[in-house]
């Protein structure tokens, strides 16, 4: 990091006084999922965003302009930032210095009542010390007072007491840390996961510059995140790849003494809503009151200012669902003490945020409809248009749920279902076309394997309203087999497959099934691909046979290594241009048998990525997805039309 031009002497007062001890680190390596989520590599790059996340505090405290995470050659990751350092100085009852019980000690820093941070994204404190308690090694630089520290730990156990080495004219603090392999999975950080979250970060915190550098062999990259509109820019961002009804995002920003409610929206073309909440940086994927406040709000806002202007009847109203179809929005709050719902601080429960959030849109978004009257105008009638759509989706939504439907109606290509009633034990495979649903049908395992074939492409969802999703009968065959309704009415508990595998011929039309099967899935039934879910089978692509011998590639890598052992005398090699190639037995050896069968989970690490990427490749602009082909052409290595 390159030296800041930051007045220490106004820094607020921060030292060993501040940190509070409650417990020590040693349940930490023993069950490492109860702190971190899992060890897997979504854990991993969870410890990334601990340390990170102290940095941020420091940047809501008003001490941080910049931070810089590098994964460094040796694998190592580095955090450094331009805040007030960790205390240095000894805590009289731990008889250590404030950096080393920070580091060793569970529930120990500035945030539990101290005067260290007001704002904190970090409630519990166990971050840093759980990544220190979970890496092989871990060495912390503190650059404080015109001195530089030094402390270093192994498998967070220090190797020595704080060293106080050369004089700097720096500030700040440098985390270093390798991951230890005896826990994780995989120590091997994903770039693209970190470059997507500390976006956010900088979109949530206007004026922060965050860089992200790779220097590892052959890996190298770098970004640099800096949005001075703050989320505003994250708005645009969000609708890059859609058509905005009007240009500008519309922004408020309310700021008391007890707490700051940040709020940008924008509506485009889509028939899809996408609202995003934060509090104090955290993504609180399950709303919470700022997001009731909001959608409040919303509502009632449009509902006033249509019957004041006679655009709708005094006796008519707009429903939430209505007012919301195509919007685009961040709320964001920083609040002292908040109160978030569990461990994983995904629910915001804090009740005076629904009173300021709703405060902040009834006049900033109301002083907008007065002083936009034509924009108002077409916004209020796009909710019109959602209301007349939405009742015409209603007939369809019922034809889904009626009892016996499944039984009584005759579905496309008839759903074979399995006999186990545990759904936990099922799973259901939707095939490509009759043929490979007949092959499909008479390999699999009836007692938990259900074959639901489907005829040709499922409608694009992206690009219709729920009405037409509901009348299509490909999709309508879907809803009635999982039993677990769509949209706001989806209940996972109802869900009669633990897995739903897709599965289609390895070739473009396949791929293309494949999406538009995925597409529908995140739009509608999103939990299927949170929850885990959703897999994507993977059919063999060539069989090679020598004598009564035959033997099943996946890639071209695995076929070639197969020839480099054992040559290609007497040898025959079939190229699958689809599943419907295969017989029963075939198919039910190579795709379905859970014994040797490769299946691929749909994962998604980050829905703001998902649903760019489902906008432009399947959204109405079809520039968008020219460049995106233009883009990615290169990493296709085997197109087979």
């Amino acid at each position: 990091m390159n030296e800041q031009d930051l007045d220490l002497t106004k820094s607020k007062k921060y030292d060993e006084s501040d940190i509070q001890v409650l417990e020590g680190l040693e349940p930490v390596r023993k069950r490492p999922g109860m702190y971190i989520g899992s060890t897997d590599e979504r854990g991993l790059q969870h410890c990334v965003v601990e340390v990170v996340d102290n940095s941020i505090d420091e940047a809501l405290a008003g001490y941080c302009t910049q931070i810089d995470i590098v994964i460094n050659e040796d694998g190592s990751c580095s955090v450094s930032d331009n805040g007030r350092g960790i205390p240095t100085g000894i805590i009289p009852s731990e008889g250590k210095s404030a950096v080393e019980v920070v580091l060793t000690k569970l529930h120990a820093g500035g945030k539990f009542g101290g005067e260290g941070y007001k704002i904190s994204g970090g409630l519990h404190g166990v971050g840093v010390s759980c990544v220190n308690a979970l890496s092989k090694w871990l060495k912390v630089d503190v650059y404080q007072n015109g001195e530089h520290y030094f402390i270093e730990f192994k498998r967070g156990i220090p190797v020595a007491p704080l060293a106080k080495l050369e004089k700097c004219n720096r500030r700040g603090t440098v985390v270093t840390f390798f991951p230890d392999d005896e826990i994780f999975e995989t120590v091997d950080f994903n770039y693209e996961i970190m470059k997507n979250r500390f976006r956010e970060l900088a979109f949530l915190n206007k004026g922060l510059v965050i860089t992200l550098e790779d220097r590892r062999e052959g890996r190298e990259k770098k970004d640099d995140f800096e949005f001075k509109g703050g989320i505003i820019e994250f708005v645009e961002y969000l609708n890059k790849n859609k058509k905005p009804l009007f240009p500008e995002p519309i922004y408020f920003n309310k700021i008391t003494d007890k707490n700051e409610v940040e709020i940008s929206f924008q509506y485009n073309e889509s028939y899809n809503e996408i609202i995003h909440s934060y509090a104090n940086n955290i993504n609180t994927e399950e709303g919470g009151t700022h997001l009731t406040g909001f959608k409040n709000a919303l509502t009632k806002v449009i509902n006033d200012y249509a019957q004041k202007n006679k655009i709708i009847k005094e006796n008519e109203k707009l429903s939430g669902e209505d007012c919301r179809e195509g919007i685009t929005a961040i709320i964001s709050v920083k609040l002292m003490n908040p109160q978030f719902e569990g461990q994983t601080k995904t629910k915001l429960g804090n009740s005076e945020m629904r009173i300021a959030v709703e405060k902040a849109m009834t006049e900033g978004f109301g002083d907008y409809l007065e002083e936009h009257p034509k924009e108002a105008r077409e916004l209020i009638l796009k909710s019109v248009t959602a209301q007349r759509a939405r009742e015409a989706a209603r007939n369809a939504r019922e034809i889904t749920r009626r009892k016996g439907f499944l039984e009584n109606t005759t579905l496309p290509g008839k759903l074979a279902d399995c006999s186990e009633k545990d759904s936990s034990l099922c799973e259901i495979y939707i095939v490509e076309g009759d043929s490979a649903g007949g092959s499909a049908k008479q390999g699999r395992d009836r007692r938990f394997q259900a074959i639901l074939p489907l005829r040709g492409k499922i409608l694009n969802v992206e690009k219709a309203r729920l009405h037409r999703i509901l009348e299509n009968a490909e999709i309508r065959a879907m809803i009635t087999a999982f039993g677990a309704g769509t949209g706001n009415d989806f209940d996972e508990s109802k869900l009669r497959y633990n897995k739903i595998i897709c599965m289609s011929d390895a070739d473009v039309d396949g791929s293309h099934i494949r999406i538009l099967l995925l597409t529908f899935f995140f739009r509608f039934m999103r939990p299927l691909i949170e929850h885990g879910h959703v897999y994507a089978a993977q059919p063999p692509l060539y069989k090679v046979a020598r004598g009564k011998e035959e033997f099943y590639f996946y890639s071209d890598e695995e076929l070639n290594n197969w020839f480099e052992q054992n040559g290609r005398k007497g040898t025959s090699l079939q190229r699958y241009k689809g599943l419907g190639e295969m017989n029963p037995e075939q198919l039910w050896e190579t795709t379905m048998n859970p014994e040797n069968r490769v299946l691929l989970q749909i994962t998604m690490q980050d829905a703001i990525e998902a649903d760019k990427i489902f906008s432009q490749l399947m959204g109405e602009d079809p520039e968008q997805r020219r460049q995106f082909i233009e883009e990615n052409a290169t990493l296709v290595k085997d197109l087979d039309i």
